[in-house]
C-alpha cells in the first residue's frame, strides 16, 4: 500500500464536496510528475491525505483512498474547461486521473502545525519550492499525521 498527499483548492473541491459525493475524479493534473504517479504509481486503495491549497488556511482536511486506476482525464479535451489541451488527442491523451473516494473529514491540520512537526520535516509538500498537487508520503509520515488528526 502507499500514501499520498493530493492537493485540491477548496473552491474548486473541498473534503466537504467528497464526503457529499462519496467519490469524485481527481481532474485537472497538467504535470507530468503528478501525472506519472496516478498512472504508474498509484493502486486501489493507497491512502489519500485530502490537502486544501491556495486558500487562508492551507492545510490537510481529511483522508481518502484511490478507488480507481489512472485513466484519461476528459477535462483536456473539452474547450469550456480551464484544463483543457488542444494538443492533446483524444486517441493519444498526455493527462490522466484517478477517482477518489471519501473516508473521513477531520480537523483542520494547517501547514503551520505541520511546519513544527519534527516527525514530518521530511515530507516532501514542505519541502522548500515544491509545487506538486501529488506528493507520495511515507509509512512513518502517513503514521504521524494520523496521530496528530486524530490527538484530543
Amino acid at each position: 500500500m502507499n500514501y499520498w498527499l493530493m492537493k485540491s483548492e477548496p473552491d474548486e473541491a473541498s473534503i466537504l464536496d467528497l464526503e457529499r459525493a462519496g467519490t469524485l475524479p481527481w481532474t485537472g493534473v497538467r504535470n507530468y510528475q503528478a501525472r506519472n504517479f496516478m498512472r504508474d504509481a498509484m493502486r486501489l486503495g493507497d491512502g489519500v491525505l485530502f490537502y486544501h491549497s491556495s486558500c487562508p488556511e492551507p492545510g490537510i482536511a481529511g483522508l481518502a483512498e484511490v478507488c480507481s486506476a489512472a485513466y484519461p482525464d476528459a477535462t483536456q479535451f473539452d474547450p469550456a474547461s480551464p484544463y483543457c489541451d488542444p494538443k492533446s488527442k483524444p486517441e493519444a491523451p498526455r493527462w490522466l486521473h484517478v477517482d477518489v473516494r471519501w473516508r473521513e473529514t477531520t480537523r483542520l491540520l494547517p501547514l503551520k502545525e505541520m511546519r513544527e512537526a519534527p516527525e514530518l520535516a521530511s515530507m516532501q509538500v514542505l519541502q522548500r519550492g515544491n509545487r506538486l498537487s501529488i506528493t507520495p508520503v511515507t509509512p512513518a509520515e502517513w503514521q504521524a499525521v494520523l496521530k496528530r488528526l486524530h490527538a484530543a
